[in-house]
């Protein structure tokens, strides 16, 4: 059954970091470009990050550039997100995305699997 489950959420204070990670299980992550999608409690999900499925480009959400890095470690199966200089409004749940095309995804509906996301808070 193909899986995609995160990690590495959790409490920080403004200005801190945390790398979320995003493991394939059941299939190869290196046959699909992966993002990072976000949901803040009465927001709309947003598109934060996405890497294609060669590694060789990628896009950020413009309140993310600067701040946030996405890559992919193919032989480990697993993509991460390191977040920087994090705000309390980066606040929300991240969810791991994958879709079965290998470039880079904006919308969030293009994707075509989804984790079951993990919470990143950031208050003092």
């Amino acid at each position: 059954q193909l899986q995609l489950v995160e990690s590495g959420g959790g409490l920080v204070q403004p200005g801190g970091s945390l790398r979320l990670s995003c493991a394939g299980s059941g299939f190869t992550l290196d046959n699909y470009a992966i993002g990072w999608v976000r949901q803040a409690p009465g927001k709309e999900r947003e598109g934060v990050s996405c890497i294609s499925a060669s590694g060789g480009s990628a896009n950020y959400a413009a309140a993310v550039k600067g701040r946030f890095t996405i890559s992919r470690d193919n032989a480990k199966n697993t993509v991460y997100l390191q977040m920087n200089s994090l705000k309390p409004e980066d606040t929300a749940i991240y969810y791991c995305a994958a879709s079965v095309s290998r470039t880079v995804v904006v919308d969030p509906d293009e994707y075509d699997y989804w984790g079951q996301g993990t919470q990143v808070t950031v208050s003092s």
